[in-house]
This record gives C-alpha cells, sequence and structure tokens, in this order.
C-alpha cells in the first residue's frame, strides 16, 4: 500500500520531517513556483506551508485527494479555509509556536525606538558620534498601551511589567478577571491612543481591524508616543504612521509587519527615528522548530482520521479522553442512521451519563459525517459535514444529559425525516478494552456488537422466522457470527440484527427481507474501505 504523500512547500526545520516519521513519501516543492505547486499537488494528502505558499482554491481543486492543510506559524493569510471547508479540508497552524519570539522581537522594538539603536548604528557605522541627538526615553514608569490581549499581548504585558511599566490595555473580548490577572486597566481604544507613552499591537488582521490606528488615533496621542507593529501588516495605517513621524507626533516607531510584503521603499523607509525588519516575529529557530513538530503532529492525526486540536475550520476543539474513544462508533451509528433513514431533516446527538460533562461536540461532528459518509459522492470528512448538512437543509443539535439508564454511557442519534418519520439508534462502549455496542435501534432494545457487517429486519414476530434468516443467508454462503432479537411483545413488531462474517449484496437482502416477511431491511456496512 502506497505512503500518504506529503507535500513541504517550503523550508521547514529537520524537526518537522523528524516528527512526520517514516510513514509518509515526504517530498519538496517550491510553493512559490507555482506550476510545479499545482503539479505536486496532484496526488498530496498533506501539504505544509510557511508564509510565501499561496493555498487557494486554484490549489485545493488541484489536489483531489488533499485531507490537511498546515501552517507551520499563527497567520492564516495566505490559505483559503473557505474554499478548503467546502473541499472537506482540514487546515492548521500552530498558534502557540512563536509567542515567545515575537513577544520579544516586541520587547526589542520597543527598546530601539525608546534608544534609537537603529540610527545610533547606522550614524556611528558612517563615522558620526551623535551622543546628543540620539538622547532617548526610559521605559520605566511609562505607559504601555496594548491594543489585543491575547497570548502575544499577554507575554509583552508580563515582560514591560518587570521594566516598571504601567500596563493599559484594549481588547472588546478580554474578560474583566483575565484582565486583573493580567494586571492590566483594560480602556477603550480612544482613552489607550490618549494615554500611552508606548504602544504595540498585537491584534488579528480582519475588516474590523485594517487600518484601526490611522491618522484620528496619531492626532489623539502625546507628543513622542512610540508605536511598534509586529502583529499585522495593515493594522497600522502606514501613510499616516510617517506623517505623524515626519511631524513630531510620534518620537519612534518600529514595524516588523507590512501591507505589502515585501514593502516597497516608502515615507517610513527614510525616517532615522522608524526602525524596520522584514516581517521576523517568527524567524527563531526555536519558534521554527515549534512549528514544524506542532504543524506535523496535525497532519499524522489528521491522516489517521482523528480530530486535531489545532485545526481552525473544525467545531470541537481539544478532544477530552474520555470522549475520544466514542468519536468512532458515533461514526458508526451515523452510518446505520444512514442506511436506515431516507430523506434525514434533523439529527439529534443525545450523549447521557458521566461524558456529559465534558466537552463532547466532537460527537455531533463524528455523527455528521457518518451519516453523509456512504451517501454523498464527495469525500465526507469532519470538516465538510456541516457544509454538507446545511447544503441539503439537515440541522443537527447536541443534547446532553448527566444520566443513563443502564449504561455509563449512552449515545442516542435520532433522525427525523421529510415524511415525518423518526429513526433511533444507539450504542455504548463497555468493559476495559471500550468494545462497541449497539444497544437500541428504533425503541428495540439490544445489546450486540458494531461489528463490521451487521443486518437489520424489522417484521412480525412469528415462528420460524430466524430459520428463514439461517436458511438464506447459508445458501448464498453468509455466515452469521452473532444474534439479538428484540421484540415488543409476543405477536408484536420485532427486531433482529445480525453480525455477518461479510458485506451482503442488496439482492441477497431482498432475498432474505422476502423470505421473512420484513417491513423494514438494511444492510450496513462499517469497514473502513
Amino acid at each position: 500500500m502506497p505512503k500518504p504523500v506529503v507535500i513541504l512547500a517550503e523550508n521547514l526545520s529537520p524537526a518537522t520531517v523528524e516528527a512526520l516519521g517514516p510513514d509518509f513519501d515526504v517530498r519538496q516543492v517550491d510553493g512559490t513556483d507555482r506550476p510545479a505547486l499545482i503539479a505536486a499537488l496532484a496526488d498530496a494528502d498533506a501539504v505544509l506551508v510557511r508564509s510565501a505558499t499561496q493555498i487557494d482554491a486554484e490549489a485545493i481543486a488541484a489536489a483531489p485527494a488533499l485531507k490537511i492543510v498546515a501552517r507551520a506559524g499563527v497567520g492564516l493569510d495566505n490559505v483559503d479555509v473557505s474554499a478548503a471547508t467546502k473541499a472537506g479540508v482540514m487546515v492548521v497552524n500552530a498558534p502557540t509556536s512563536n509567542i515567545i519570539s515575537a513577544a520579544e522581537l516586541t520587547m526589542a522594538h520597543l527598546l530601539a525606538s525608546a534608544r534609537f539603536l537603529g540610527t545610533g548604528n547606522s550614524s556611528l557605522k558612517d563615522g558620526r558620534w551623535e551622543r546628543k541627538r540620539l538622547t532617548g526615553v526610559e521605559l520605566y514608569e511609562k505607559t504601555l498601551g496594548i491594543i489585543g490581549l491575547g497570548r502575544i499581548g499577554g507575554l509583552v504585558a508580563e515582560r514591560a511589567k518587570s521594566f516598571g511599566m504601567r500596563i493599559v490595555g484594549y481588547d472588546p473580548y478580554i474578560s474583566a478577571s483575565r484582565a486583573a490577572q493580567m494586571g492590566v486597566t483594560v480602556l477603550s481604544l480612544d482613552e489607550l491612543v490618549e494615554t500611552a507613552d508606548f504602544l504595540t499591537v498585537h491584534m488579528p488582521k480582519t475588516p474590523e481591524t485594517v487600518g484601526m490606528i490611522g491618522a484620528e488615533q496619531f492626532a489623539k496621542m502625546k507628543p513622542g508616543v512610540r508605536v511598534v507593529n509586529v502583529a499585522r501588516g495593515g493594522i497600522i495605517d502606514e501613510d499616516a504612521l510617517a506623517e505623524a513621524v515626519a511631524s513630531g507626533r510620534v518620537g519612534g516607531a518600529g514595524i516588523d509587519v507590512w501591507s505589502q510584503e515585501p514593502p516597497e521603499h516608502g515615507p517610513l523607509m527614510e525616517l532615522d527615528a522608524v526602525n524596520v525588519t522584514p516581517h521576523l516575529g517568527a524567524s527563531t529557530d526555536e519558534a521554527q522548530e515549534k512549528a514544524g513538530i506542532a504543524v506535523a503532529k496535525s497532519v499524522r492525526l489528521a491522516l489517521a482520521g482523528e480530530l486535531v486540536p489545532d485545526a481552525v475550520n473544525v467545531a470541537g476543539g481539544r478532544i477530552d479522553e474520555d470522549v475520544r474513544p466514542g468519536i468512532p462508533m458515533v461514526e458508526r451509528l451515523g452510518r446505520i442512521v444512514g442506511a436506515l433513514a431516507d430523506s434525514v431533516t434533523h439529527l439529534e446527538v443525545a450523549v447521557k451519563g458521566e461524558i456529559a460533562s465534558k466537552d463532547v461536540a466532537a460527537l455531533k461532528l463524528s455523527a455528521l459525517k457518518g451519516l453523509f459518509r456512504d451517501h454523498v459522492s464527495t469525500p465526507v470528512s469532519y470538516v465538510n459535514a456541516p457544509v454538507l448538512a446545511e447544503e441539503r437543509g439537515i440541522t443537527a443539535e447536541l443534547v446532553t444529559s448527566e444520566q443513563a439508564d443502564g449504561f455509563r454511557n449512552v449515545i442516542t442519534l435520532t433522525a427525523s425525516t421529510s415524511t415525518g418519520a423518526r429513526v433511533s439508534v444507539s450504542g455504548t462502549l463497555t468493559g476495559p478494552k471500550q468494545i462497541q455496542k449497539l444497544i437500541e435501534v428504533n425503541g428495540f432494545e439490544l445489546e450486540i456488537p458494531l461489528t463490521d457487517h451487521l443486518l437489520i429486519f424489522q417484521y412480525v414476530d412469528r415462528p420460524g422466522v430466524i430459520g428463514v434468516f439461517g436458511q438464506a443467508l447459508g445458501r448464498n454462503q453468509i455466515n452469521i457470527a452473532g444474534m439479538q432479537v428484540s421484540r415488543a411483545g409476543e405477536g408484536g413488531e420485532a427486531l433482529s440484527v445480525l453480525a455477518v462474517d461479510s458485506a451482503v449484496t442488496a439482492e441477497v437482502v431482498q432475498t432474505v427481507a422476502a423470505a421473512a416477511d420484513a417491513s423494514h431491511v438494511a444492510a450496513v456496512n462499517l469497514t473502513e474501505d
């Protein structure tokens, strides 16, 4: 069996390949060479990139086997997440890989702007001794305004406090308790720009944040304020910053990121008070190694068919160890529902028992993945299963209760159909080996292992039906490995689930159903092929 193909579209650390291990066919390609990239993606199962390679809708369409795009870094500006989601392709990044490096670069720019390190360096190398002109300011007892109090902003606050700075911050999503824990006074954006002696930006680039620090904000700042941006280019209006520095309103700046990269040689490049770097926030050996290892682990999980904690287009997040064993079982239950129900309009996933107190959102994803797996032509993943449901007008809900009858945990999938019918199946995991068991179908209680091949028949209970099953299957060389019968009462409706050793053709199923005069019948193939 060929190994899955993993494309490295940029230079990643040797630790990345080491973390992938020997189970993959790893191929290197220059992701900036568009024809070479498109050709390489033709049989790719995964592609790993940094910031230079564009994985857009065209690239995703060129990769029919693609399961995951892994960005070895924090941002995703170069990945079309929407196109990937529609194609069922998981997108991951390494959200914490460069946070230390970015925070340290922020401090470097703060210090450099306070003490004219860039100008002093070039001045002295040019033979000038300009101590008086290059008189700076201390960080001690100054106010640092941090716009964006996420991971990096929090690390900057922690480091700035060691310099004796007062910290104020703006972040519309931070809680009062978290801000208090960080030792940050939360202000409005207007209050912050009016108060800060130093200002640093740590916001994501979105339509709402582009240009959020512009001429209007610079006009409100203290004369001599120092401004730093190592987050994303365009959050600070570069032309407005250049004018503010030239006018003396801003005393200095440190810019690592640009609205266009590489940037044109504009006004900011001409100003001595502005220190510039070429997007170096993640450019440390440590950050590159962390990012490579993180995304390599995500690729291994994704290609093994598991949910990935760092996936940005999959709900569910990190999977609790108590919940994880239920994921493949629930997918199997979803496949059974798909075999029993036509024209599903709503799917309820009810989780009962001890695990209901955990985050079980991933189980709804797994149920949807199972529901569609055998009924759509496109590959179904945890990524596009909700999209497939939305496109078909199918709603899904998750219901939890910590009370379960008879078992520690029970998961029930109930499908409503366009005809008003309801189909339900329940499963549980039992014993130290966590054996998957089917314990209910359409209200009929039973207990049978969820093996690869199941036959489900509903009929009127009467003598001789079990023999009919055995004879009909025996004539077609189908061996019965196990069987459970459940009935509403003598002479009433009954349901039988048969575990068989091999797949059963539709023709044989109909023959058996006719012989048993079954009202409902389904053959379920739960193999992974």
